[in-house]
């Protein structure tokens, strides 16, 4: 029998939930969790709504960021406990400082689901750019040099054989409005962002993400290196997020209560995500941002060893640092290692 990676990845999460089962801390932890209010940071928003992290002994607090650097600095000075969030230089140059770990996956680029978008403004697609392959040129969004947006751009292009101009704009929001106002040509983001905005004249989708990065693993799950030297405490965490997970996919992916489990979900998710919208214009936007979570928090090593080697190659980390710096490779499952 054949196995797909996306029942792979549900042997891996089954495995390390029973790994992960009853750690034994003191009722009550508190904790700071980090987290973007994306779609994608939907099993933590589940796992404190449904009472999945005060059933493992922890009282989460929720802390909201716009960017995944401020998000790293703020796990390593220990203002946050744990988060979710892409790789970036800055979070590997903390790694390397003995400050975080990664201990597990989240998002990931999956066969078969819609994933993150290539985008246009409406300037740059009337002059030409109707596909990645003219991007040669191009100015490229992204927050800051290093983040995921930096990677995908660089490997897009790299795979095309162009060239292109990245313009730090620090916050999604900024890159957005730059995007629309033609400020900027091009720029890849998940697919609850993507396509409302294109669904406009000001932007349009000229290609996938996966075309590129296949298995790319998108974000991480990390913590502070005195977090991950906690077993008992992080497998807590790791237990709780990883129902959450279970919960999402089921019910977002494989649809497991039909129209009405969707339905339940996107009203547990608008209470964090486009809360200035109403619930019935923010549906639609939820739902399209729907891209499968690693069961069990699974880390695609793969992934991360080619995001690491890129960061080398642009000199935005050290050329010495290794990948038993940046991850505990301990609490998850891992996959292309």
């Amino acid at each position: 029998m054949t196995v797909t990676r996306r029942q792979t990845l549900a042997l891996m999460g089954a495995t390390a939930a029973a790994s992960l089962a009853a750690p034994a801390i003191a009722q009550g932890t508190k904790l700071k969790i980090g987290a973007l209010r994306f779609t994608s940071h939907s099993p933590s928003f589940i796992a404190l709504e449904k009472g999945l992290f005060a059933e493992a002994g922890l009282d989460v607090e929720l802390e909201f960021f716009q960017a995944a650097q401020p998000m790293a600095v703020a796990i390593a000075s220990g203002d946050v406990d744990y988060a979710m969030t892409a790789m970036s230089g800055g979070l590997v140059n903390l790694a390397e400082k003995g400050a975080i770990k990664v201990i597990g996956g989240g998002l990931s680029e999956e066969q078969g689901i819609d994933g993150q978008k290539i985008l246009a403004s409406d300037a740059a697609f009337q002059a030409g750019l109707t596909s990645p392959a003219a991007l040669g040129g191009k100015r490229f969004g992204m927050t800051t040099a290093g983040s995921s947006f930096h990677y995908m751009g660089s490997k897009i292009a790299a795979a095309e054989g162009v060239e292109m101009e990245f313009v730090p704009l620090q916050k999604v929001g900024a890159i957005i409005g730059a995007l629309k106002t033609g400020q900027i040509d091009a720029w890849s983001i998940v697919p609850h962002i993507a396509k409302p905005i294109a669904g406009g004249p000001e932007v349009h989708m000229i290609g996938n993400v996966a075309d590129y990065l296949p298995d790319y693993q998108v974000t991480t799950v990390f913590t502070s290196t005195a977090n991950a030297a906690d077993r008992a405490q992080t497998e807590a965490f790791l237990s709780a997020f990883g129902a959450g997970v279970t919960d999402y996919n089921s019910t977002m992916i494989d649809r497991a209560g039909g129209d009405a489990g969707v339905d339940a979900m996107v009203d547990l998710i608008h209470k964090y995500v486009y809360t200035d919208r109403e619930r019935e214009k923010a549906a639609p936007s939820i739902i399209n941002g729907t891209m499968r979570i690693n069961e069990g928090a699974a880390l695609n090593v793969a992934s991360i060893r080619d995001q690491l080697e890129w960061f080398q190659s642009e000199d935005l980390v050290d050329a010495g640092i290794s990948l038993d710096q940046i991850i505990d490779a301990t609490y998850v499952e891992t996959i292309g290692s």
